[in-house]
């Protein structure tokens, strides 16, 4: 999915200055965007004091939209570098279509992973006709930069594994989870893990001390170590826990998101997650003018244009103690 705010403004992101070393309950609250005609999402990374958690660099969540008489998700083909996308479903299909030539239909609990690496372009678009709601997840994993120049490649996998506890199944999106390894490709030790909760249940997840996390609530209403999360909002929580208390107050559906913390800066701009300002300026002007990120056939419609770069020249702090 595309970053589509034509204001994009540059970010450094990463390092371990931004990490809590210990465990916290920072409530994080999202910022509304318009992505095409039909679809408004709720952006919880990057946020205002909160840039990433281990390597998940971008989070944006939607619906559940009624889109029966809407056109749903429609996003023109657009570049990405420098980062894994994570497409997440709850309700509803997207067809997915990339510059290597891969065309998939992605349902509700399968994991559509797509490696930019050094260049890839994508569309993602309701298939026609579409189920009635669209709900979901995207999401952004930065590589760190021995692999951000990988080959591009896409993975779609079905079938994932799953950890369960009476009125959980975790279902383990990317990395591990209690012994439980998604087959998505990582570059970073990391988790992604889909939470089912039914009403009433409590259990006690367990973590690794050594990995940052947050919860982002996709529905129902769920408490996650005492605190009351709300769908489209997100609860991060540090480093140094062994497990995490959670409670569903009605049936409930969560996303885990954890990894080692980041110790990269990087500078993500648009679509774009590079080290420099000058990767980002050469990465524009090869979508806008070459050929370096390929074509996307079959999606009807032109490629999403670049927005303006800002005169802002961002480069990577280094590490700050």
């Amino acid at each position: 999915m595309s970053n589509l705010d034509r204001q994009a403004a540059l970010s450094v992101c990463g390092g371990r200055g931004f990490v809590v070393a210990e465990p916290v309950r920072e409530l994080l609250t999202p910022r509304r965007v318009q992505l095409g005609e039909s679809t408004e999402v709720r952006r919880l990374l990057p946020n205002l004091g909160r840039r990433m958690v281990g390597a998940w660099a971008f989070v944006d969540h939607y619906g559940p939209d009624d889109i029966s008489d809407e056109p749903g998700m429609q996003v023109p083909p657009h570049p990405h570098m420098g980062l894994q996308t994570v497409s997440w479903l709850h309700d509803g299909e997207v067809l997915h279509r990339d510059s290597l030539g891969s065309l998939q239909r992605i349902r509700p609990r399968e994991l559509g992973l797509m490696t930019s690496g050094r260049a890839i372009s994508h569309s993602e678009e309701s298939p026609k006709p579409h189920a009635r709601f669209l709900h979901g997840g995207q999401l952004w994993v930065a590589l760190p930069d021995a692999d951000r120049h990988v080959e591009p490649h896409f993975q779609h996998h079905a079938d994932l594994p799953t950890v369960t506890a009476p009125g959980l199944t975790a279902t383990v999106i990317l990395g591990e989870l209690d012994g439980a390894v998604s087959p998505g490709t990582s570059y970073t030790p990391i988790v992604g893990a889909d939470l089912a909760l039914t009403a009433g249940s409590e259990a006690r997840l367990p973590l690794d001390p050594d990995f940052e996390y947050a919860v982002l609530s996709m529905s129902g209403e769920a408490q996650v170590d005492g605190v009351p999360v709300l769908p489209g909002s997100m609860l991060y929580l540090g480093c140094g826990r062994t497990e995490l208390p959670l409670r569903a107050v009605s049936d409930s559906g969560l996303m885990l998101l954890g990894g080692e913390p980041f110790e990269e800066e990087i500078v993500m701009w648009w679509n774009f997650v590079a080290r420099t300002h000058d990767d980002i300026r050469q990465a524009r002007e090869d979508w806008m003018n070459g050929d370096r990120f390929g074509a996307v056939r079959g999606y009807d419609g032109r490629p999403l244009p670049a927005p303006a770069l800002p005169d802002v020249h961002l480069k990577p702090r280094g590490r700050v103690r």
